[in-house]
C-alpha cells in the first residue's frame, strides 16, 4: 500500500506541474496575436498601453541580477561550508549549521526590507537613488548563500568517512584532504547546490522588487536600476488586461522554462553524485 501511495503522490505532482505549464502557456498565447515571439524576446520596447511587449530588457535584468547574486554568494557559501565541515571545532560546526539552516528559511521579504532600509541608503552615496542592479544582487546573494551552503555541506558529508580517515592516516593536512579527497567526490553535489541556488534567485520576487529600481532598460552599469521578470508580474498584474495580461503570463512562462532547465541540470549532477564511488 505504501508503494502505491507514493506512486500516486508522484503521479499527482507530475500532473499538477503539467497542468500549471499548460495553463500558463494557454494564458500566454493571446499576446502572440499582437506580437511575434521573436519580437517579444528581442525587443526592449515594453509599453503595454501602446502595444509594446518587448521582454528583452526585463529578461536581461533577471539574468543579470541572478548571476551577479550567484557570483557574490558562491565564494561566501562555499567558504562557509568548507570551514564548518573541515576546519571548525565540532560544537561551532553544529551551531553554525543550525544557524545557516535557520537563515535559509527566513522569508524573502525580510531580506528585502533590510536591503531597503539599510543597504539602499548606503548605495545612495555611490549613485542615487540607491536602488540598482548591484543592490539587488547583494540582497539576493545574502538570500541564496545559506541555500548554497546547506547543499554543499550535504555533498561534503556524503563523502565516505573511510576515505577521509585514510588521508589522515597518510599524514595529509586538512587543506590537502579538502582539496584532493573531499572536493573531487563532493563536486557534483556542490554544483547541484549552486544550480538550485541560481534557480531560487531567478524565481525571487519581493526582495528584488524592493531594491532593484524596477526601470525597464538594459543595464550598462552595476549601479543602473533594473526590472526582473518576476517583479514585472507582481507590479503590473493587478491592472493588466487582454494582451498586456498575456504578456505577463509570458514572463512567467520564461521564468518557468529557465528554472526547469536549471533544475534538470541540477538533477543530472545529482545523478552523478549518486554514481560517484
Amino acid at each position: 500500500m505504501l508503494s502505491i501511495g507514493l506512486m500516486a503522490a508522484g503521479l499527482l505532482s507530475g500532473v499538477l506541474l503539467l497542468f500549471i505549464v499548460l495553463f500558463i502557456s494557454m494564458e500566454s498565447w493571446p499576446v502572440l496575436h499582437h506580437t511575434s515571439l521573436s519580437t517579444l524576446l528581442t525587443s526592449t520596447d515594453w509599453r503595454p498601453s501602446m502595444g509594446g511587449f518587448g521582454l528583452l530588457a526585463i529578461l536581461v535584468g533577471s539574468l543579470s541580477v541572478s548571476f551577479l547574486a550567484l557570483l557574490l554568494a558562491a565564494p561566501l557559501g562555499l567558504a562557509t561550508a568548507f570551514y564548518l565541515s573541515v576546519y571548525a571545532p565540532p560544537k561551532i560546526a553544529a551551531f553554525g549549521q543550525k544557524l545557516i539552516e535557520v537563515m535559509a528559511g527566513i522569508p524573502s521579504v525580510v531580506f528585502g526590507l533590510w536591503g531597503l532600509v539599510t543597504l539602499v541608503p548606503i548605495m545612495v552615496h555611490l549613485s542615487p537613488p540607491g536602488t540598482s542592479l548591484l543592490t539587488a544582487g547583494i540582497v539576493l546573494a545574502i538570500m541564496i548563500a545559506p541555500t548554497l551552503t546547506v547543499f554543499s555541506l550535504l555533498a561534503i558529508k556524503s563523502v565516505p568517512m573511510a576515505t577521509v580517515q585514510s588521508g589522515r592516516a597518510l599524514g595529509l593536512g586538512r587543506g590537502t584532504i579538502l582539496r584532493t579527497i573531499i572536493l573531487p567526490q563532493a563536486r557534483p553535489g556542490i554544483v547541484t547546490g549552486i544550480l538550485l541556488a541560481l534557480a531560487r534567485a531567478l524565481g525571487e520576487t519581493m526582495a528584488v522588487m524592493m531594491v532593484a529600481g524596477n526601470v525597464v532598460h538594459i543595464p550598462t552599469s552595476l549601479l543602473d536600476p533594473v526590472r526582473t521578470l518576476t517583479a514585472n508580474i507582481a507590479l503590473e498584474m493587478g491592472y493588466a488586461l487582454e494582451a498586456h495580461r498575456a504578456a505577463l503570463f509570458m514572463s512567467g512562462l520564461l521564468v518557468m522554462l529557465i528554472t526547469l532547465v536549471i533544475v534538470m541540470a541540477a538533477g543530472f549532477k545529482s545523478d552523478g553524485t549518486d554514481k560517484a564511488p
